[in-house]
């Protein structure tokens, strides 16, 4: 039976078009509701085992975010040596991250640890639980811009840092830092396409055996 129109389906493809990196937010607060209308899609995910290993640290006080916006600071300089000539110039004026204006922080692990799940899944390929995060993630960033949000995923951190800065547990390990907010402006494009980083495959490369 078929279950999805047409129109649900091209507007789903839609919706991942429009899923793109935001490192431009407006500074506007993001009302509690909608927040957690993002975070519940978590819910929905799949997880190895069912085991649910995601763990979210929402980033809120002055000090926490401080600390994080210095850890990119720090990690994005190191990163910068890694170049020379034009392609540092071009790095150097690239804006890598949105937290200082982002009204949302939020930091994800995943609980390398959790008992839940029985480790179904997971004895061969530990690395399921941190895949299955992943799948969360996406899921709530899709959510984020159905409702109009922005999410930008900030790499560029030393780990270990931010681990001792948010009084990590030691079995979390940290997935993704995530900011969430309004867009500036919204865009089909990924910004490193349109300053000439890198240019996205025309095609989709598959192997067979």
């Amino acid at each position: 039976m078929e279950q999805f129109s047409d129109e649900f389906r091209a507007g789903l493809a839609d919706l991942m078009r429009w899923r793109r990196d935001v490192r431009r937010f407006r500074r506007e607060p993001v009302e509690a509701a909608l927040l957690q209308r993002c975070l519940d899609t978590f819910g929905l995910a799949p997880s190895v085992g069912l085991s649910e290993p995601w763990r979210i640290c929402r980033v809120t006080s002055d000090t926490a975010r401080a600390q994080a916006i210095a850890n990119f600071k720090a990690a994005n300089a190191k990163a910068l040596q890694g170049y020379d000539g034009d392609k540092a110039a071009l790095y150097a004026s690239l804006k890598l991250s949105g937290m200082e204006d982002a009204p949302e922080h939020l930091a994800i692990y995943c609980d390398d640890a959790t008992p839940k799940g029985s480790g179904l899944g997971a004895a061969s390929m530990p690395e399921m639980r941190r895949y299955s995060v992943v799948s969360a993630i996406t899921m709530m960033w899709l959510t984020a811009r159905s409702l109009g949000l922005g999410i930008g995923w900030v790499s560029i951190l030393d780990p270990a840092r931010l681990n001792r800065d948010l009084a990590i547990p030691e079995d979390w390990s940290l997935v993704a830092y995530l900011c969430l907010g309004w867009p500036e402006e919204d865009s089909l494009t990924p910004e490193l396409e349109t300053r000439g980083w890198e240019t996205r495959a025309t095609a989709l490369h598959i192997e067979d055996r």
